[in-house]
């Protein structure tokens, strides 16, 4: 997975070690500091709907930009180039202005606590129990790659041992939610935002200057890898080659829209953020807030990629030498006087964390309410449910830790991010949109659909795929293709079904389908004014045209 070389260790001092041990009380600090909010499960799951949204989008962002994204980003970015963008501008923001403006009003109007919770509504305890059995498995996934990815990283640059790594990170995700909760993670993940801009910001500046500016970064990378590598769309045509294995067909409807919408409007340790907001509006604008930084993130993570390249020309040349995901260690090893090193060290653990974070306060949510309450315990008092989600936060850690060495065995960070994507979150994005727009859907094809999607996507990659039996140019374009299989094999069982057994009555249906409204759901509250920051379409348009515009010196 990530596999830095021994080259790499980095020359801190006192003072770096004390920037580091400072955050750390920070963070402590903020932890203990939420705790005294804490008084009902909702304030420990949902920070008891209290939380303003720029505060909620920033977390939004901030619960993405882990640390397996700098270094596997920065990674493609040296591997493939301008090809990276595509993650950002077409693979996340058009997605988060749909989650924004027209999911949203479903998930908060509707109260639920979690993404499972409003499966429960809309098809039934069987669509249920599934998906939060399939979120917990993913979340747990998901935290262990941040911790496996941060030991071996820390033990590259600092000399700490893997096992040391792995406690001391575990230890303090685990202290500041299970103290704080929900609010804990969200305020630590603002806080952490700021950090990760600090460290990368100098690092992208710096690395710059040190090549001769963009003009001299982009001369050196047009002679030595060709004018197409700095472009985005070159190659993509169908039947073309380029590096990232993917023509612009798999990259609109794999990336664009199948696996970019399965992941931001279904993956729970996001939605949980815009679900903790004080009101509707608020809810509507997390995403939307979050989708401005999220256009800009490529500028201080794939173009140090493209610095790296330039600095050290063998990266990814050989198996034993510096490889791709060396990039951002090598940049911070060559380019930081201490102080400004310590800071970067600070802001790649407050990356890793956040990342583990984010999976943490989600699984222990969706455990706790999705699957312990709702099926093993159900009728408690609410303090009980308040102490099994500490509990659980803490088994959440330490299954994390093991399922740490499951990441190991794959040899590329992004590859087995994005293929769990396609496994987990394609197929629920498959009945969650075909269930909110189609009414008559009913509720054993919710089930079916879910199953088949995932198991068609498993069965494409481990048995069509890995097998040689077809043959995909790169992992990163089998995932595209996962993804495409499992959305049509999902509609296809779900619309079948569907043809075939009964469908839910239309009183039930109300509130959780496009078009109906229930009278119980949330209601928009006047918020003082009509400012245009505060209207959640605006903000929507701004980001989509924004992020069009962005391409525009990518493509040609």
């Amino acid at each position: 997975m990530i596999n830095l070389a021994e080259g790499l260790r980095l020359p801190t001092n006192g003072l770096d070690y004390t920037i580091l041990a400072l955050y750390f009380v920070v963070v402590l600090g903020i932890g203990f500091a939420a705790r005294r909010s804490v008084r009902t499960s909702l304030d420990f799951f949902l920070s008891g709907r209290s939380l303003p949204a720029w505060v909620t989008g920033l977390a939004f962002v901030a619960a993405n930009l882990g640390a397996t994204e700098i270094l596997g980003m920065a990674a493609n970015g040296a591997q493939y180039g301008a090809y990276t963008v595509h993650w950002y501008w077409i693979g996340a923001i058009p997605a988060m202005v749909f989650l924004g403006l027209v999911m949203m009003p479903f998930y908060y109007g509707s109260k639920v606590r979690s993404v499972p919770e409003f499966l429960l509504h809309r098809f039934g305890p069987s669509s249920h129990l599934l998906s939060s059995v399939i979120f917990a498995v993913s979340s747990v996934l998901i935290a262990g790659v941040n911790l496996y990815a941060m030991a071996i990283v820390l033990q590259a640059l600092l000399g700490w041992p893997q096992w040391v790594a792995i406690v001391v990170a575990g230890f303090f995700v685990l202290a500041y939610i299970t103290i704080g909760g929900l609010s804990s993670a969200i305020y630590n993940e603002v806080l952490q935002f700021f950090v990760i801009l600090a460290a990368l910001i100098p690092l992208t500046v710096v690395g710059l200057k040190r090549v001769g500016g963009w003009h001299g970064l982009t001369d050196s990378l047009s002679s030595s890898h060709g004018d197409a590598f700095l472009t985005a769309w070159k190659g993509t045509g169908i039947g073309e080659g380029n590096p990232l294995g993917a023509n612009w067909l798999t990259i609109v409807l794999g990336l664009g829209f199948v696996m970019s919408f399965g992941y931001w409007t279904t993956n729970f340790a996001e939605v949980q953020r815009a679900l903790s907001a004080k009101n509707l509006s608020a809810a509507k604008r997390t995403p939307l807030i979050a989708a401005f930084p999220k256009i800009f993130i490529p500028m201080v993570v794939v173009v140090p990629g493209l610095i790296a390249l330039v600095m050290e020309p063998t990266l990814g040349k050989s198996t034993d030498g510096l490889q791709y995901n060396d990039a951002i260690p090598v940049l911070m090893r060559d380019l930081l006087p201490n102080g400004v090193l310590g800071i970067a060290v600070t802001g790649l653990l407050a990356a890793f964390m956040a990342g583990m974070a984010a999976n943490v306060s989600s699984f222990n949510t969706v455990f706790t309410n999705d699957i312990w309450a709702a099926y093993l315990k159900k009728g408690r008092e609410d303090a009980y449910y308040l102490r099994t989600g500490r509990v659980v936060t803490a088994v959440g850690v330490l299954i994390g830790m093991g399922t740490a060495f499951i990441a190991s065995s794959f040899s590329n960070i992004m590859n087995y991010l994005q293929t769990l994507f396609s496994f987990f979150n394609v197929p629920l994005f498959v009945v969650f949109i075909i269930g909110m727009f189609w009414k008559r859907t009913s509720a054993a094809a919710g089930f079916w659909g879910l199953l088949s999607g995932t198991a068609a996507a498993m069965v494409n990659y481990f048995g069509l795929y890995k097998q040689g039996i077809i043959t995909i140019p790169s992992d990163q374009g089998a995932n595209f293709v996962s993804s495409i299989v499992a959305f049509v094999v999902g509609a296809l069982v779900m619309v079948v079904v569907t043809m075939v057994t009964k469908p839910k009555s239309a009183e039930s249906l109300a509130g959780l389908v496009y078009g109906t409204r229930s009278p119980g759901m949330a209601e928009l509250p006047a918020e003082g004014d009509d400012a245009w920051y505060r209207r959640p379409a605006l903000l929507g348009w701004g980001a989509l045209v924004l992020a069009a515009v962005c391409y525009v010196p990518f493509s040609f």
